[in-house]
């Protein structure tokens, strides 16, 4: 079988070469998880910067060098198969079942700008903390559940994240003072229809995956507050606490109204890709995909915020977990697809510039993720801005890429500007994200930090 992929030092890229992966994890550089085609010598210059080789998509990789790949690696795949068979290559890759998720990227129009689904959104998300605050009455008092109204305001969700997935994302990404009402179960829903609509997923699909993960932990509220909290436990306790998804699947399936599909969701959502996960141990493609969906998602909103934590992760340290699970816990193709459905920098997100500033990411550029529009919110030198300003990353990079083609600038005068790093939230005690978030979308005059944050547009 030919060989995929192929080792190459970054001193010998060319254009028409698909990169597919680093000698890295990702989540230190500036690139984009999938893979991208190298069209200029900017790209190539990028790559230097970060890495010392890189593997490339033989098969992908297009024009003459892709035929100078293929030639080479077929050769490579002639020799080792010659080659005396080791002690080392004798071992058996475990091998499981599971067929490629169908992707559709352009299912849906270009999401609108969050500001004009804000207002939407954030009545809609406290239409959902109620709702999800009925709900635990109901289950604790052994009442039946309002099913319906929940149903109601999921259906309202999925159709608002399909016009602007950033403005709910926003809700998700925000920990609010009151964790008990903004729960795990809702952020994780946020993230689950933003993952679908990313994938192409059916509206009612949507609505499904949003209602399953938004009722899947239903069940816990049938387990001890010692157990819930307990950072270890042991093999007995963990028995007892995996019980948790029997009990939710128990609770819905006594309501007619609950989709089948969505039961399904909660009973599988725990599975894992190796068959490690539970209650039965499903491997592959057993496991539905919606349920796969739910799992990701769940596993994301977990790492960012870990229970009893004070702050929650940073993005790149929850995706390079996420990352690192793939193909094990969680279906690779999947985990590639979610991560790129929320982008590399989530809005929310604190980030250090190339400029030595740090911003807050407050909405995303759908074609370019790597540059966002962001609010800058201190100096170089990390002191804060008495006029933090909107600062559009992809804009910026649009009218300085039009002086290097009119021959005005050479690209390292030009000065483009990317994102360093991102940070661990509270890195910086004075950027109230929140606060960054209602002055960007809602436009209010309140005091304190959020009086000083007058967006200016960018030249």
């Amino acid at each position: 079988m030919a060989i995929q992929q192929a080792k190459v030092f970054v001193e010998d890229l060319q254009r028409g070469m698909f990169v597919s992966r680093l000698d890295r994890p990702w989540t230190r550089t500036p690139f984009a998880l999938q893979g991208f085609y190298i069209r200029d010598m900017e790209e190539i210059r990028q790559l230097q910067k970060y890495c010392r080789y890189v593997y490339v998509d033989v098969i992908k990789t297009v024009g003459d060098v892709g035929v100078k790949l293929r030639k080479l690696t077929r050769a490579a795949s002639e020799q080792a198969a010659a080659a005396p068979v080791g002690r080392s290559s004798r071992r058996v890759p475990v091998v499981i079942d599971c067929k490629p998720v169908q992707i559709r990227h352009a299912t849906y129009a270009a999401p609108a700008p969050a500001r004009g689904e804000a207002a939407k959104a954030r009545h809609l998300h406290e239409r959902i903390i109620r709702g999800m605050h009925e709900v635990m009455v109901q289950v604790r008092s052994d009442r039946p559940l309002p099913t319906a109204a929940v149903g109601q305001v999921v259906t309202s969700m999925v159709d608002s994240i399909l016009r602007s997935p950033d403005a709910f994302s926003w809700l998700a990404r925000v920990r609010e003072k009151d964790e008990h009402t903004y729960s795990h179960s809702i952020r994780a829903a946020i993230w689950a229809v933003v993952f679908g609509r990313h994938i192409g997923l059916q509206r009612t699909q949507l609505m499904q995956l949003g209602m399953a993960t938004l009722l899947k932990d239903v069940g816990k509220l049938y387990l001890t507050d010692e157990l819930l909290k307990a950072s270890k436990r042991e093999p007995r306790e963990e028995l007892e606490y995996r019980r948790f998804v029997d009990y939710s699947v128990k609770v819905l399936s006594s309501d007619s109204n609950i989709d089948q599909q969505v039961l399904t969701i909660v009973q599988c959502h725990k599975e894992q890709h190796d068959g490690s996960g539970y209650p039965r141990g499903l491997r592959g493609g057993q496991i539905p995909v919606l349920a796969r969906l739910c799992g990701i998602v769940t596993f994301y909103d977990e790492a960012t915020n870990p229970r009893g934590a004070e702050f929650p992760l940073s993005p790149s340290k929850a995706v390079a977990e996420l990352y690192g699970l793939r193909d094990s816990a969680f279906q690779g193709q999947l985990v590639v697809e979610f991560i790129q459905s929320i982008g590399l920098y989530p809005t929310g997100t604190q980030v250090e510039l190339s400029t030595g500033e740090v911003a807050v990411v407050l909405e995303q550029t759908y074609q370019k993720r790597l540059k966002p529009k962001v609010m800058l919110v201190t100096d170089a030198d990390k002191k804060l801005l008495a006029k933090p300003r909107v600062f559009d990353m992809a804009a910026d990079d649009a009218r300085k890429q039009k002086l290097v083609d009119k021959g005005k600038k050479s690209l390292h005068d030009a000065g483009f500007i990317t994102i360093a790093k991102d940070l661990d939230p509270g890195r910086y005690p004075g950027i109230d994200v929140a606060a960054v978030r209602d002055q960007y979308l809602f436009q209010r005059r309140i005091p304190a930090f959020l009086a000083r944050f007058i967006p200016q547009s960018q030249p």
